[in-house]
């Protein structure tokens, strides 16, 4: 390639990377520099702390309960979402059920689909003790005096949190890992039936292996997912009672726009940042697929 050849191929690239330098990039390096000084919202002048604010972090009480909350939705999510979309994904792509695929797509593609706030409010009234669908189901059926406030108890309201954010996107997953699936040539399932394979040893010696790059794509976007979590938490919580449902999101939001430490907000969000590209270069490096 020639320099005249190069020159044209960074004009075509010159766009995308100004996009990405703006919208990316300088945030970034300004949200670490803005992380090193003390101001708000209304202040006019900085006064430089340094690390302060990450020292503070790092001795932060609300800081581990907030990354241990994120640890367990995303070892939750990859479980049901990854897992469980991989296994829904191979039910669905069954000869005995394939007819009726297209009803099972929608119906549950649809709750990916949803706005972030109206979830989060819809299973704020399913969760409520007293008018609630789960609390009345359960006095209908014999309980009369059953009533628990499943997001009102400390022990319970970060994985009911957790389950809505299961119930709404397990379904996306499910969806890429069709697409992956119906790549797979059904030669090699035919191959596999000759054999006498049946369907365990099938999906995973063939299926698994043949989705692994859609697998990678899933684990990744749902481990980033669980760390960046913030609407439904907020909607449904705002991280209480307590601090029980706090993540890092909801830890930065109320540093930054109730408390009004930007400075402090900002070196949540440099490490937040710092734990999910981490996490994505990890994964990348772990799957030594080159893709």
């Amino acid at each position: 390639m020639n320099i005249y050849e190069n020159k044209r191929a960074f004009l075509y690239i010159l766009p995308a990377l100004a996009f990405l330098s703006i919208f990316v990039f300088v945030p970034i390096i300004l949200n670490f520099y803005n992380s090193l000084y003390e101001w708000n919202a209304f202040s006019i002048e900085k006064v430089f702390v340094g690390l302060d604010y990450y020292q503070r972090l790092f001795t932060d009480p609300v800081f581990y309960t907030s990354l241990k909350n994120n640890v367990l939705y995303a070892i939750i999510s990859l479980i049901c979402q990854v897992g469980g979309g991989l296994v829904l994904a191979a039910v669905l792509e069954e000869k005995f059920i394939r007819k009726f695929q297209p009803f099972f797509r929608t119906v549950f593609f649809i709750p990916s689909i949803l706005s972030l706030a109206v979830v989060g409010l819809l299973w704020k009234m399913i969760y409520q003790p007293n008018i609630g669908i789960i609390n009345e189901f359960v006095r209908a059926i014999g309980f009369t005096n059953f009533s628990f406030s499943f997001l009102g108890n400390s022990d319970t309201a970060i994985f009911a949190v957790i389950f809505v954010s299961q119930w709404q996107y397990t379904g996306y997953i499910t969806m890429l890992f069709l697409v992956a699936m119906q790549k797979i040539p059904r030669e090699l399932y035919e191959a596999s039936m000759i054999d006498g394979a049946n369907r365990f040893r099938t999906f995973f010696h063939i299926t698994v292996p043949q989705v692994k790059e859609m697998i990678l794509v899933a684990i990744t976007f749902t481990m980033v997912g669980a760390f960046k979590v913030f609407d439904e938490v907020y909607i449904m919580t705002g991280g209480g009672p307590g601090h029980a449902t706090e993540v890092l999101g909801t830890m930065l939001f109320n540093s930054g726009f109730r408390n009004d430490e930007m400075g402090y907000a900002s070196a949540i969000a440099t490490v937040l940042f710092i734990i999910t590209i981490t996490l994505s270069f990890i994964q990348l490096r772990l799957s030594k697929t080159g893709k």
